[in-house]
């Protein structure tokens, strides 16, 4: 939900505690992602000139070691964003993002966006609060499924949904930077049983539109997976078989 947005201050909430990684049916911080993508993105939106309009290049997302012991221990209780903007704004723009839960700080972010000139056919963009998420598990608000890669990867397929989808008709950056992070997290944590690595950091490359699909698919894979730390790293694959957006996860024993 959504409180505040403007060019100097964006401040939005999620709720992040109880949610659960589909592959690993193991508590996550995904969410975090999504509100990284939305107050960032925001601020960054606000501070466009007239006739032109904003695209996410980069997003970097960086989680206190206890920040999923911090959400699971009150899951009633969302966490709470706050995006300011880094520098002047240029031809791109930076926005700093600050997360608590309980008024302790649990994650900081970053997000870069590049100015397009607006495109006609936009969708309306979003006015006031946004209001709760649908009832469901994390898998049916994100609409995707689990399948398997083979090997040692991860998969979820993006089913379509207009709801997930931005003012350019393509996935919301939030929702696959989520996708990127379930994945990823689950292709270093198989076989680990009672001692799972907890993401520490995510690192998100936007390189093209991504859309929805029966084809459209998030896999994640390990690189290296060590007994207290390990990385991985995650797609985002269209129906075309190009990759539409990458990214880098690491994480530690709790």
């Amino acid at each position: 939900m959504t409180s505040e947005e403007g060019p100097q201050r964006c401040i939005a909430s999620i709720p992040a505690g109880g949610m659960i990684n589909p592959p690993t049916d193991m508590p996550t911080v995904a969410p975090f992602a999504m509100l990284v993508d939305h107050i960032g993105g925001l601020i960054n939106h606000h501070r466009r000139e007239p006739g032109e309009w904003t695209v996410s290049s980069e997003l970097s997302l960086e989680l206190a070691p206890d920040a999923l012991t911090q959400i699971t221990s009150a899951p009633e209780l969302p966490v709470i964003g706050t995006g300011r903007p880094c520098g002047r704004k240029g031809l791109n723009a930076l926005a700093l993002c600050e997360f608590t839960h309980r008024d302790s700080v649990v994650a900081t972010a970053t997000v870069r966006s590049f100015y397009i000139e607006a495109p006609g056919n936009l969708a309306k963009w979003p006015e006031g609060p946004t209001g709760p998420l649908p009832p469901g598990s994390l898998a049916d608000r994100m609409a995707v499924r689990v399948a398997e890669g083979g090997g040692a990867g991860k998969v979820l397929v993006q089913d379509s949904d207009p709801v997930l989808n931005n003012s350019l008709g393509i996935v919301h950056g939030g929702v696959s930077a989520m996708a990127l992070e379930l994945v990823g997290s689950a292709a270093i944590n198989q076989n680990r049983g009672d001692q799972p690595l907890n993401t520490a950091s995510l690192r998100v490359k936007f390189l093209r539109e991504f859309r929805s699909g029966p084809e459209s698919r998030y896999v994640g894979t390990p690189l290296r997976v060590g007994r207290r730390s390990a990385v991985s790293e995650a797609r985002a694959i269209g129906a075309d078989g190009e990759v539409a957006i990458m990214a880098r996860l690491t994480a530690y024993l709790g």
